[in-house]
């Protein structure tokens, strides 16, 4: 690999379904999805081999429905669709920028995209190709925050980028509260006693057993991606 001042060489983002919807009320922005493919096409020139995992909170949201009276696993399985819709959203942009992407999903559907194999999405990583993982961890009740957590995890990835419309993680929300203030870093523990909504407690407790940083930052924010990744101070770090 090329030395290019970057600090990881492999790294994982985790990009929210409401960070594709852009300005809209619903669904995805064709626009709000290019600007995130000319990010990630930063990353790619970078030589970084890149993972990202999607929500599918703009299209359906399975625990909203099951406040409703939805029964909670079948509405699970719809929120796991929605994410697949929108991992084929941002591979075609991805791929309109001539970058090599491969999508996986944690439930079969041969016709659209691979079947998540672990082995198989390294190997695609170090082939230079982006993996977009799909439906979640592939079972209910866990969220698609815990499905980053694992499978950063599991392909050996050395930190977790956390994607949101803020800057990083306040002492409470900066939207409704004006003397929010932001951490530049805290510990996993603080995270999960003060119930700050980084990640769910499942995903920041995988991320504590296995030492693996979480930077969460504003996904709107243009190169920020980059710099994380070259050493630049932004967003908060979350770690040990």
């Amino acid at each position: 690999m090329e030395k290019t001042g970057c600090l990881y060489k492999r790294v994982l983002l985790k990009l929210s379904g409401e960070a594709l919807m852009g300005d809209k009320p619903y669904g995805i922005s064709p626009e709000t999805v290019s600007f995130m493919a000319q990010e990630i096409k930063k990353v790619a020139e970078l030589n970084v081999q890149l993972a990202i995992v999607i929500g599918g909170g703009n299209i359906f949201r399975g625990v909203e429905a099951s406040l409703k009276g939805m029964e909670r696993a079948s509405a699970d399985y719809m929120g796991m669709l929605a994410t697949v819709i929108n991992a084929l959203a941002l591979q075609n942009s991805l791929e309109k920028l001539e970058l090599q992407t491969r999508v996986q999903t944690a439930i079969e559907m041969r016709e659209l995209a691979e079947t998540y194999i672990r082995r198989k999405a390294i190997r695609h990583l170090e082939k230079g190709r982006i993996v977009i993982f799909a439906a979640g961890t592939g079972n209910p009740y866990f969220t698609t925050d815990t499905a980053a957590a694992l499978r950063a995890i599991e392909i050996g990835a050395e930190i977790i980028l956390k994607g949101t419309k803020v800057d990083g993680v306040y002492t409470s929300d900066p939207v409704k509260d004006k003397t929010a203030k932001m951490y530049e870093k805290i510990s996993y523990i603080d995270v999960i006693q003060k119930g700050l909504k980084v990640m769910d407690t499942t995903a920041i407790t995988l991320c504590m057993e296995n030492h693996l940083p979480i930077v969460v930052f504003n996904i709107n924010g243009k190169d920020n991606i980059k710099n994380i990744l070259m050493g630049k101070t932004i967003g908060t770090i979350v770690s040990n």
